[in-house]
Protein backbone atom coordinates (compact mmCIF):
# COMPACT_ATOMS: atom_id res chain seq x y z
CA UNK A 1 0.00 0.00 0.00
CA UNK A 2 1.27 4.01 -0.91
CA UNK A 3 1.21 5.65 2.23
CA UNK A 4 -0.32 8.77 1.75
CA UNK A 5 0.32 11.82 3.83
CA UNK A 6 -2.79 13.83 4.62
CA UNK A 7 -2.93 17.57 5.23
CA UNK A 8 -5.48 19.75 6.69
CA UNK A 9 -6.08 23.42 5.80
CA UNK A 10 -9.37 23.54 8.03
CA UNK A 11 -8.20 26.34 9.80
CA UNK A 12 -6.56 28.55 7.10
CA UNK A 13 -8.50 27.61 3.56
CA UNK A 14 -11.35 26.04 5.70
CA UNK A 15 -11.58 29.51 7.57
CA UNK A 16 -12.59 30.94 4.58
CA UNK A 17 -15.82 30.04 3.64
CA UNK A 18 -19.42 32.08 5.08
CA UNK A 19 -20.38 32.20 8.41
CA UNK A 20 -16.89 30.49 9.57
CA UNK A 21 -15.09 31.86 12.60
CA UNK A 22 -13.50 30.24 15.93
CA UNK A 23 -11.49 31.80 18.28
CA UNK A 24 -7.95 31.09 19.11
CA UNK A 25 -8.69 28.84 21.59
CA UNK A 26 -11.34 26.70 19.71
CA UNK A 27 -9.02 26.47 16.72
CA UNK A 28 -6.23 24.58 19.56
CA UNK A 29 -9.60 22.40 20.52
CA UNK A 30 -9.40 21.37 16.64
CA UNK A 31 -5.89 20.79 16.02
CA UNK A 32 -5.66 18.43 18.48
CA UNK A 33 -9.38 16.56 17.12
CA UNK A 34 -7.07 16.36 13.84
CA UNK A 35 -4.06 15.77 15.64
CA UNK A 36 -6.01 12.63 17.59
CA UNK A 37 -7.47 11.86 14.20
CA UNK A 38 -4.18 11.16 12.65
CA UNK A 39 -3.50 13.84 10.63
CA UNK A 40 -0.11 14.54 9.74
CA UNK A 41 0.17 17.90 8.78
CA UNK A 42 -2.11 21.06 10.01
CA UNK A 43 -2.04 24.06 8.05
CA UNK A 44 -2.78 26.70 11.01
CA UNK A 45 -2.67 30.11 8.94
CA UNK A 46 -0.73 33.21 8.47
CA UNK A 47 1.11 33.75 11.69
CA UNK A 48 0.68 37.47 11.66
CA UNK A 49 -2.10 38.04 9.50
CA UNK A 50 -4.30 39.54 12.59
CA UNK A 51 -4.55 38.96 16.51
CA UNK A 52 -6.36 36.00 16.66
CA UNK A 53 -3.32 34.06 14.48
CA UNK A 54 -0.60 35.42 16.68
CA UNK A 55 -2.68 34.34 19.36
CA UNK A 56 -3.28 30.63 17.48
CA UNK A 57 0.75 30.42 17.33
CA UNK A 58 1.37 31.56 20.10
CA UNK A 59 -0.45 28.81 21.73
CA UNK A 60 0.08 26.45 19.66
CA UNK A 61 4.00 26.85 20.50
CA UNK A 62 3.11 25.42 23.49
CA UNK A 63 1.40 22.30 22.55
CA UNK A 64 2.62 19.02 22.14
CA UNK A 65 0.99 16.74 19.15
CA UNK A 66 1.66 12.85 18.74
CA UNK A 67 0.85 12.57 15.12
CA UNK A 68 0.77 16.35 13.12
CA UNK A 69 3.62 18.85 12.31
CA UNK A 70 2.21 22.31 12.32
CA UNK A 71 2.55 24.64 9.28
CA UNK A 72 2.61 27.67 8.67
CA UNK A 73 1.35 29.55 5.40
CA UNK A 74 2.50 32.51 3.59
CA UNK A 75 3.63 33.51 -0.03
CA UNK A 76 6.95 33.71 -1.72
CA UNK A 77 8.96 37.18 -1.42
CA UNK A 78 7.09 40.11 -3.25
CA UNK A 79 8.93 41.42 -6.18
CA UNK A 80 12.39 43.51 -6.77
CA UNK A 81 12.50 42.43 -3.35
CA UNK A 82 15.51 39.67 -1.48
CA UNK A 83 13.61 36.83 0.24
CA UNK A 84 15.81 37.51 3.73
CA UNK A 85 14.47 41.37 3.69
CA UNK A 86 10.84 40.43 3.14
CA UNK A 87 8.83 40.86 6.13
CA UNK A 88 6.12 37.85 5.32
CA UNK A 89 9.26 35.28 5.40
CA UNK A 90 11.17 36.83 7.76
CA UNK A 91 7.16 35.87 10.03
CA UNK A 92 7.82 32.46 8.73
CA UNK A 93 11.43 31.97 9.98
CA UNK A 94 10.60 33.22 13.41
CA UNK A 95 7.29 30.98 13.68
CA UNK A 96 8.34 27.91 15.57
CA UNK A 97 6.42 25.87 13.18
CA UNK A 98 8.47 23.48 11.13
CA UNK A 99 6.54 23.43 7.83
CA UNK A 100 6.01 26.46 5.80
CA UNK A 101 3.97 26.06 3.33
CA UNK A 102 4.47 29.00 0.46
CA UNK A 103 1.49 29.65 -2.44
CA UNK A 104 3.05 30.88 -5.47
CA UNK A 105 2.09 31.82 -9.14
CA UNK A 106 1.89 29.43 -12.07
CA UNK A 107 -0.17 30.52 -14.97
CA UNK A 108 0.81 33.43 -16.67
CA UNK A 109 -2.50 35.21 -16.20
CA UNK A 110 -1.58 35.83 -13.03
CA UNK A 111 1.39 37.19 -13.69
CA UNK A 112 0.38 39.39 -16.18
CA UNK A 113 -2.71 40.24 -14.19
CA UNK A 114 -2.11 40.12 -10.38
CA UNK A 115 1.48 39.90 -9.44
CA UNK A 116 2.66 41.79 -12.74
CA UNK A 117 6.32 40.00 -13.00
CA UNK A 118 7.94 38.25 -16.09
CA UNK A 119 8.27 34.51 -15.99
CA UNK A 120 11.97 34.59 -15.15
CA UNK A 121 11.22 36.68 -11.79
CA UNK A 122 8.34 34.57 -11.01
CA UNK A 123 10.78 31.53 -11.20
CA UNK A 124 13.21 33.23 -9.09
CA UNK A 125 10.36 34.17 -6.78
CA UNK A 126 9.78 30.95 -5.72
CA UNK A 127 13.51 29.69 -6.04
CA UNK A 128 14.77 32.31 -3.72
CA UNK A 129 11.66 32.01 -1.49
CA UNK A 130 12.31 28.38 -0.99
CA UNK A 131 16.01 28.27 -0.72
CA UNK A 132 15.92 30.96 2.44
CA UNK A 133 13.48 29.05 4.17
CA UNK A 134 15.20 25.75 3.88
CA UNK A 135 18.19 27.47 4.52
CA UNK A 136 16.87 28.82 7.97
CA UNK A 137 15.70 25.01 9.34
CA UNK A 138 12.12 25.11 7.74
CA UNK A 139 10.65 22.11 5.92
CA UNK A 140 8.98 23.81 2.90
CA UNK A 141 5.36 22.67 1.09
CA UNK A 142 5.57 24.88 -2.02
CA UNK A 143 1.27 25.00 -3.25
CA UNK A 144 1.46 26.13 -7.25
CA UNK A 145 -1.36 27.92 -7.13
CA UNK A 146 -3.77 27.72 -10.19
CA UNK A 147 -1.61 25.49 -11.19
CA UNK A 148 -3.89 23.02 -13.67
CA UNK A 149 -4.98 26.23 -15.63
CA UNK A 150 -1.27 26.75 -16.10
CA UNK A 151 -0.40 23.47 -17.41
CA UNK A 152 -3.03 23.76 -19.49
CA UNK A 153 -1.74 27.06 -20.97
CA UNK A 154 1.64 26.51 -20.81
CA UNK A 155 2.46 22.95 -19.90
CA UNK A 156 6.18 24.21 -20.44
CA UNK A 157 6.89 27.10 -17.69
CA UNK A 158 4.34 24.99 -15.59
CA UNK A 159 6.43 22.75 -15.64
CA UNK A 160 9.31 24.93 -15.23
CA UNK A 161 7.50 26.46 -11.68
CA UNK A 162 7.49 23.01 -10.53
CA UNK A 163 10.79 21.78 -11.01
CA UNK A 164 12.58 24.99 -9.97
CA UNK A 165 10.52 24.75 -6.27
CA UNK A 166 11.68 21.01 -6.19
CA UNK A 167 15.16 21.73 -6.83
CA UNK A 168 15.66 24.73 -4.50
CA UNK A 169 14.33 22.10 -1.57
CA UNK A 170 10.75 21.76 -1.33
CA UNK A 171 9.63 18.48 -0.03
CA UNK A 172 6.43 18.58 -1.74
CA UNK A 173 5.00 20.30 -4.75
CA UNK A 174 1.29 20.67 -4.10
CA UNK A 175 -0.62 21.29 -7.74
CA UNK A 176 -3.61 23.18 -6.74
CA UNK A 177 -7.08 23.24 -8.86
CA UNK A 178 -7.76 26.67 -7.18
CA UNK A 179 -10.69 27.59 -9.04
CA UNK A 180 -12.25 24.30 -9.02
CA UNK A 181 -12.68 24.25 -12.70
CA UNK A 182 -11.37 21.07 -13.41
CA UNK A 183 -12.82 17.35 -14.40
CA UNK A 184 -11.05 13.81 -12.84
CA UNK A 185 -9.95 13.13 -16.11
CA UNK A 186 -7.74 16.45 -16.55
CA UNK A 187 -6.65 15.93 -13.04
CA UNK A 188 -5.75 12.43 -13.72
CA UNK A 189 -3.78 13.59 -16.99
CA UNK A 190 -1.95 16.34 -15.59
CA UNK A 191 -0.91 15.00 -12.18
CA UNK A 192 0.56 12.01 -14.01
CA UNK A 193 2.89 14.16 -16.26
CA UNK A 194 4.35 16.43 -13.23
CA UNK A 195 4.97 12.78 -11.84
CA UNK A 196 6.77 11.66 -14.39
CA UNK A 197 8.40 14.92 -14.76
CA UNK A 198 9.57 15.19 -11.59
CA UNK A 199 10.85 11.73 -11.19
CA UNK A 200 13.87 10.92 -9.75
CA UNK A 201 14.40 14.60 -7.76
CA UNK A 202 12.92 13.01 -4.48
CA UNK A 203 9.99 15.59 -4.54
CA UNK A 204 6.59 14.36 -3.39
CA UNK A 205 3.77 15.77 -5.52
CA UNK A 206 0.74 16.65 -3.88
CA UNK A 207 -3.00 17.67 -4.81
CA UNK A 208 -5.33 20.69 -3.17
CA UNK A 209 -8.81 20.39 -5.26
CA UNK A 210 -12.08 22.77 -4.86
CA UNK A 211 -15.25 21.57 -5.23
CA UNK A 212 -16.85 24.70 -7.21
CA UNK A 213 -17.50 21.69 -9.96
CA UNK A 214 -18.85 18.99 -7.29
CA UNK A 215 -16.35 16.79 -7.85
CA UNK A 216 -13.13 17.78 -5.27
CA UNK A 217 -13.15 14.03 -3.55
CA UNK A 218 -13.24 12.90 -7.40
CA UNK A 219 -10.54 14.90 -8.26
CA UNK A 220 -8.24 14.12 -5.19
CA UNK A 221 -8.80 10.60 -6.20
CA UNK A 222 -8.04 10.52 -9.17
CA UNK A 223 -4.75 12.53 -8.51
CA UNK A 224 -4.11 9.78 -6.07
CA UNK A 225 -3.90 7.14 -8.95
CA UNK A 226 -2.05 9.29 -10.90
CA UNK A 227 0.76 9.29 -8.87
CA UNK A 228 0.19 12.50 -6.01
CA UNK A 229 1.13 10.71 -2.79
CA UNK A 230 0.06 14.30 -0.45
CA UNK A 231 -3.30 15.27 -0.34
CA UNK A 232 -5.06 18.64 0.97
CA UNK A 233 -8.46 19.01 1.76
CA UNK A 234 -10.51 19.93 4.68
CA UNK A 235 -13.10 18.96 7.36
CA UNK A 236 -16.69 18.80 6.21
CA UNK A 237 -15.65 19.93 2.86
CA UNK A 238 -15.23 23.62 4.84
CA UNK A 239 -13.81 26.36 2.40
CA UNK A 240 -14.80 29.40 0.33
CA UNK A 241 -17.55 29.35 -2.31
CA UNK A 242 -18.12 25.80 -2.94
CA UNK A 243 -15.59 24.75 -0.30
CA UNK A 244 -12.41 22.73 -0.57
CA UNK A 245 -11.90 18.59 -0.90
CA UNK A 246 -13.49 17.07 2.02
CA UNK A 247 -11.43 15.14 3.89
CA UNK A 248 -13.79 12.97 5.74
CA UNK A 249 -14.96 11.40 2.31
CA UNK A 250 -11.27 11.61 0.78
CA UNK A 251 -9.73 9.62 3.66
CA UNK A 252 -12.11 6.34 3.95
CA UNK A 253 -12.13 6.33 0.22
CA UNK A 254 -8.80 5.88 0.12
CA UNK A 255 -7.77 3.70 2.56
CA UNK A 256 -10.84 1.27 2.07
CA UNK A 257 -11.54 1.67 -1.45
CA UNK A 258 -8.15 1.99 -3.03
CA UNK A 259 -6.14 0.27 -0.13
CA UNK A 260 -3.76 2.92 0.51
CA UNK A 261 -2.76 3.58 3.92
CA UNK A 262 -3.77 7.20 5.76
CA UNK A 263 -4.21 6.29 9.37
CA UNK A 264 -4.87 4.09 11.45
CA UNK A 265 -8.27 1.60 11.90
CA UNK A 266 -8.60 3.01 14.90
CA UNK A 267 -8.35 6.41 14.25
CA UNK A 268 -10.42 5.64 11.35
CA UNK A 269 -13.59 4.47 13.54
CA UNK A 270 -13.17 8.39 15.13
CA UNK A 271 -14.26 9.77 11.89
CA UNK A 272 -17.91 10.12 12.23
CA UNK A 273 -17.26 11.94 15.89
CA UNK A 274 -14.89 14.19 14.95
CA UNK A 275 -16.69 15.24 11.95
CA UNK A 276 -19.66 15.75 13.89
CA UNK A 277 -17.84 17.90 16.59
CA UNK A 278 -16.16 20.56 13.85
CA UNK A 279 -19.92 20.94 12.71
CA UNK A 280 -21.53 21.32 16.51
CA UNK A 281 -18.07 23.42 17.47
CA UNK A 282 -18.98 26.15 14.68
CA UNK A 283 -22.74 25.77 15.24
CA UNK A 284 -23.70 23.96 11.94
CA UNK A 285 -25.75 21.03 11.67
CA UNK A 286 -24.05 18.16 10.73
CA UNK A 287 -25.09 17.08 7.14
CA UNK A 288 -27.46 13.83 7.79
CA UNK A 289 -26.94 13.19 3.96
CA UNK A 290 -22.69 12.88 4.09
CA UNK A 291 -21.33 9.94 2.72
CA UNK A 292 -19.86 7.63 5.31
CA UNK A 293 -20.72 10.08 8.56
CA UNK A 294 -24.21 11.07 8.16
CA UNK A 295 -26.95 10.02 10.05
CA UNK A 296 -28.57 8.79 6.45
CA UNK A 297 -25.03 7.32 5.28
CA UNK A 298 -26.41 3.73 6.34
CA UNK A 299 -30.11 4.22 6.51
CA UNK A 300 -32.55 2.07 4.83
CA UNK A 301 -36.00 2.68 4.43
CA UNK A 302 -37.84 0.27 1.74
CA UNK A 303 -39.00 -3.06 3.60
CA UNK A 304 -37.21 -4.80 0.50
CA UNK A 305 -33.78 -3.24 1.67
CA UNK A 306 -34.37 -3.75 5.47
CA UNK A 307 -34.88 -7.49 4.87
CA UNK A 308 -31.77 -7.68 3.10
CA UNK A 309 -29.48 -6.10 5.48
CA UNK A 310 -31.45 -8.17 8.25
CA UNK A 311 -30.14 -11.35 6.04
CA UNK A 312 -26.97 -10.06 4.69
CA UNK A 313 -25.40 -6.50 5.53
CA UNK A 314 -23.63 -6.58 2.16
CA UNK A 315 -26.52 -6.50 0.34
CA UNK A 316 -27.71 -2.94 0.50
CA UNK A 317 -23.82 -1.45 2.25
CA UNK A 318 -21.37 -0.89 0.68
CA UNK A 319 -19.10 -1.24 3.77
CA UNK A 320 -19.22 -1.54 7.96
CA UNK A 321 -20.69 1.34 8.96
CA UNK A 322 -18.34 0.84 12.71
CA UNK A 323 -15.38 1.34 10.44
CA UNK A 324 -15.89 4.93 10.43
CA UNK A 325 -17.59 5.13 13.79
CA UNK A 326 -21.20 5.48 12.39
CA UNK A 327 -23.69 2.73 12.37
CA UNK A 328 -26.70 1.68 10.50
CA UNK A 329 -30.12 3.15 10.69
CA UNK A 330 -33.39 1.34 10.09
CA UNK A 331 -35.99 3.65 9.53
CA UNK A 332 -40.05 4.04 10.14
CA UNK A 333 -42.50 4.05 7.41
CA UNK A 334 -44.97 3.31 5.14
CA UNK A 335 -42.69 1.55 3.28
CA UNK A 336 -41.34 -0.66 5.89
CA UNK A 337 -41.78 -4.04 6.78
CA UNK A 338 -42.19 -6.39 9.38
CA UNK A 339 -38.65 -6.63 9.35
CA UNK A 340 -38.16 -3.36 10.24
CA UNK A 341 -40.30 -3.30 12.81
CA UNK A 342 -38.91 -6.43 14.61
CA UNK A 343 -35.45 -5.10 14.17
CA UNK A 344 -36.09 -1.61 15.95
CA UNK A 345 -38.09 -3.63 18.92
CA UNK A 346 -34.80 -5.88 19.53
CA UNK A 347 -33.11 -2.62 19.16
CA UNK A 348 -35.24 -1.36 22.31
CA UNK A 349 -35.02 -4.85 23.78
CA UNK A 350 -39.29 -5.28 23.47
CA UNK A 351 -40.77 -8.51 22.44
CA UNK A 352 -43.19 -8.08 19.74
CA UNK A 353 -44.43 -11.49 17.82
CA UNK A 354 -45.51 -11.54 13.98
CA UNK A 355 -49.41 -10.50 14.58
CA UNK A 356 -48.41 -7.31 16.89
CA UNK A 357 -45.88 -6.57 14.18
CA UNK A 358 -48.42 -6.84 11.47
CA UNK A 359 -50.97 -4.64 13.58
CA UNK A 360 -47.82 -1.93 13.64
CA UNK A 361 -47.02 -1.45 10.50
CA UNK A 362 -50.69 -0.91 9.66
CA UNK A 363 -51.17 1.70 12.56
CA UNK A 364 -47.81 3.27 11.34
CA UNK A 365 -49.19 3.50 7.47
CA UNK A 366 -52.26 4.92 9.27
CA UNK A 367 -50.87 7.74 10.85
CA UNK A 368 -48.26 8.58 8.08
CA UNK A 369 -51.46 9.28 6.24
CA UNK A 370 -52.35 11.38 8.53
CA UNK A 371 -48.98 13.40 8.69
CA UNK A 372 -46.93 11.64 11.03
CA UNK A 373 -43.58 10.93 9.95
CA UNK A 374 -41.48 8.83 12.30
CA UNK A 375 -38.26 9.11 10.43
CA UNK A 376 -36.85 11.34 12.90
CA UNK A 377 -38.94 10.75 15.84
CA UNK A 378 -37.69 7.50 17.52
CA UNK A 379 -39.10 8.18 20.48
CA UNK A 380 -42.25 8.57 19.56
CA UNK A 381 -42.03 5.19 17.47
CA UNK A 382 -40.19 3.20 20.26
CA UNK A 383 -43.92 4.54 22.71
CA UNK A 384 -45.75 2.74 19.76
CA UNK A 385 -43.87 -0.10 19.88
CA UNK A 386 -44.36 -0.41 23.58
CA UNK A 387 -48.45 0.04 22.86
CA UNK A 388 -48.17 -3.01 20.83
CA UNK A 389 -46.30 -4.86 23.12
CA UNK A 390 -48.34 -3.97 26.47
CA UNK A 391 -45.02 -2.89 27.93
CA UNK A 392 -46.43 1.11 28.50
CA UNK A 393 -47.03 2.89 31.56
CA UNK A 394 -48.36 6.43 30.89
CA UNK A 395 -46.99 9.19 33.00
CA UNK A 396 -50.51 10.32 33.79
CA UNK A 397 -53.89 10.87 32.72
CA UNK A 398 -55.50 13.95 30.41
CA UNK A 399 -58.35 15.64 32.11
CA UNK A 400 -57.63 19.12 29.72
CA UNK A 401 -55.30 21.78 29.20
CA UNK A 402 -54.99 25.70 28.20
CA UNK A 403 -52.92 28.06 27.19
CA UNK A 404 -53.24 31.93 27.40
CA UNK A 405 -51.05 34.25 25.55
CA UNK A 406 -51.33 37.68 26.79
CA UNK A 407 -49.22 40.97 24.90
CA UNK A 408 -49.42 43.90 26.93
CA UNK A 409 -49.42 47.82 25.69
CA UNK A 410 -45.33 47.53 26.03
CA UNK A 411 -45.16 44.96 23.43
CA UNK A 412 -44.27 42.37 26.36
CA UNK A 413 -45.63 39.13 25.81
CA UNK A 414 -46.68 36.50 28.75
CA UNK A 415 -47.83 33.01 28.69
CA UNK A 416 -49.43 31.28 30.63
CA UNK A 417 -50.32 27.41 30.79
CA UNK A 418 -52.94 25.31 32.93
CA UNK A 419 -53.26 21.72 32.94
CA UNK A 420 -55.91 19.29 34.75
CA UNK A 421 -54.28 15.64 35.01
CA UNK A 422 -54.54 12.34 37.20
CA UNK A 423 -51.38 10.66 38.08
CA UNK A 424 -51.87 6.90 40.23
CA UNK A 425 -55.16 8.21 40.99
CA UNK A 426 -54.91 11.75 42.39
CA UNK A 427 -56.44 14.53 40.43
CA UNK A 428 -53.61 17.37 40.19
CA UNK A 429 -53.98 21.14 38.26
CA UNK A 430 -50.86 23.07 37.93
CA UNK A 431 -50.11 26.46 36.66
CA UNK A 432 -46.93 26.86 34.54
CA UNK A 433 -45.34 30.12 32.94
CA UNK A 434 -42.71 30.61 29.74
CA UNK A 435 -41.80 32.61 26.91
CA UNK A 436 -44.01 30.22 25.12
CA UNK A 437 -47.16 27.84 24.87
CA UNK A 438 -44.65 25.21 24.83
CA UNK A 439 -42.40 26.51 27.66
CA UNK A 440 -45.02 27.19 29.70
CA UNK A 441 -46.88 23.44 29.28
CA UNK A 442 -43.67 22.12 29.82
CA UNK A 443 -43.15 23.91 33.20
CA UNK A 444 -46.80 23.13 34.09
CA UNK A 445 -46.44 18.99 33.42
CA UNK A 446 -42.75 19.26 35.26
CA UNK A 447 -44.06 20.83 38.52
CA UNK A 448 -46.32 17.52 38.89
CA UNK A 449 -44.22 15.30 37.28
CA UNK A 450 -40.53 15.98 38.49
CA UNK A 451 -41.14 15.05 42.38
CA UNK A 452 -41.65 11.04 40.87
CA UNK A 453 -39.54 11.42 38.24
CA UNK A 454 -36.20 13.37 39.12
CA UNK A 455 -34.86 12.25 35.52
CA UNK A 456 -36.87 14.88 33.63
CA UNK A 457 -34.52 17.33 35.28
CA UNK A 458 -32.27 16.27 33.35
CA UNK A 459 -34.25 16.47 30.00
CA UNK A 460 -34.29 19.21 27.82
CA UNK A 461 -35.62 20.14 24.34
CA UNK A 462 -32.61 20.64 21.85
CA UNK A 463 -34.54 21.47 18.69
CA UNK A 464 -38.03 21.88 18.12
CA UNK A 465 -39.21 22.39 14.03
CA UNK A 466 -42.56 23.08 12.95
CA UNK A 467 -43.63 21.92 9.53
CA UNK A 468 -47.27 23.05 7.40
CA UNK A 469 -47.98 19.80 5.31
CA UNK A 470 -50.26 21.56 3.33
CA UNK A 471 -49.83 25.16 2.43
CA UNK A 472 -52.83 25.63 0.22
CA UNK A 473 -54.94 25.80 2.96
CA UNK A 474 -52.99 29.15 4.67
CA UNK A 475 -53.51 29.00 8.20
CA UNK A 476 -55.98 25.84 8.78
CA UNK A 477 -53.21 23.31 7.47
CA UNK A 478 -52.24 20.53 9.07
CA UNK A 479 -48.97 21.25 11.06
CA UNK A 480 -46.37 18.71 12.10
CA UNK A 481 -44.09 19.18 15.03
CA UNK A 482 -40.94 17.63 15.47
CA UNK A 483 -38.67 17.74 19.10
CA UNK A 484 -35.78 16.60 19.74
CA UNK A 485 -34.25 16.32 23.63
CA UNK A 486 -31.60 14.80 25.33
CA UNK A 487 -30.79 14.07 28.90
CA UNK A 488 -26.72 14.69 28.42
CA UNK A 489 -26.84 10.96 27.45
CA UNK A 490 -28.85 10.06 24.54
CA UNK A 491 -31.38 12.53 21.87
CA UNK A 492 -34.11 11.22 20.82
CA UNK A 493 -37.05 12.75 18.90
CA UNK A 494 -41.39 12.62 18.82
CA UNK A 495 -43.76 13.94 17.25
CA UNK A 496 -47.27 15.70 16.92
CA UNK A 497 -49.69 16.48 14.49
CA UNK A 498 -52.65 18.63 14.38
CA UNK A 499 -54.18 21.42 12.74
CA UNK A 500 -53.51 23.67 16.03
CA UNK A 501 -49.76 24.17 16.68
CA UNK A 502 -50.43 24.13 20.26
CA UNK A 503 -51.57 20.63 20.36
CA UNK A 504 -48.95 19.31 17.57
CA UNK A 505 -46.56 20.64 20.12
CA UNK A 506 -48.52 19.17 23.02
CA UNK A 507 -48.52 15.67 22.22
CA UNK A 508 -44.68 15.89 20.58
CA UNK A 509 -43.91 17.02 24.46
CA UNK A 510 -45.96 14.59 25.98
CA UNK A 511 -44.28 11.87 23.67
CA UNK A 512 -40.83 13.21 24.82
CA UNK A 513 -41.56 12.87 28.70
CA UNK A 514 -42.96 9.60 28.18
CA UNK A 515 -40.10 7.90 26.63
CA UNK A 516 -37.73 9.73 29.08
CA UNK A 517 -38.70 7.39 31.69
CA UNK A 518 -39.03 4.29 30.30
CA UNK A 519 -37.47 0.97 30.34
CA UNK A 520 -34.74 2.16 33.23
CA UNK A 521 -33.77 5.24 31.40
CA UNK A 522 -33.54 6.87 34.74
CA UNK A 523 -31.85 4.62 36.81
CA UNK A 524 -29.46 4.65 33.85
CA UNK A 525 -29.23 8.07 33.51
CA UNK A 526 -29.10 8.49 37.64
CA UNK A 527 -26.17 5.78 37.90
CA UNK A 528 -24.51 7.66 35.09
CA UNK A 529 -24.99 11.40 37.16
CA UNK A 530 -23.28 9.50 40.69
CA UNK A 531 -20.64 7.92 38.07
CA UNK A 532 -19.59 11.76 37.11
CA UNK A 533 -20.00 13.29 40.55
CA UNK A 534 -17.52 10.28 42.06
CA UNK A 535 -15.08 11.44 39.22
CA UNK A 536 -15.42 15.36 39.59
CA UNK A 537 -14.69 14.23 43.78
CA UNK A 538 -11.98 11.94 42.90
CA UNK A 539 -8.89 14.04 43.87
Amino acid sequence: MTTIQLYDTTLRDGMQGEGMSLSAAEKLRVAHRLDALGVHMIEAGFPSSNPKELELFDLLSRERFEHALIAAFGMTRRRDARAEDDPALRVLVDSFAPVCTIVGKTWSLHLEKVVKVDRDENLRMIEESIAFLRAEGKRVVYDAEHCFDGWHADRDYALRCLRTAAEAGAETVVMCDTNGAHLPGQIATAVADVVAHLEGTGVQVGIHCHDDAGVGVANSLAAVGAGATHVQGTMNGYGERCGNANLVSIVPNLQLKLGHACISDEQLASLTATSHYLDELLNRTPNADAPYVGKNAFAHKGGMHVAGVMADATTFEHMDPALVGNRRELLISELGGKGTVQARAEEAGITLDDAASRRLIERVKELEHRGYQFEAADGSFELLLRKEAGDYEPLFTLESWRVIVEQRADGKVETEATIKIWVDGERYVRTGEGNGPVHALDNALRAVLSDTHPHLDDTGLVNFKVRILDETKGTEAVTRVLLDASDGQEVWGSIGVSENVIAASWYALVDSLEYAVQDGREEQAAAARAAGAGKSAAP
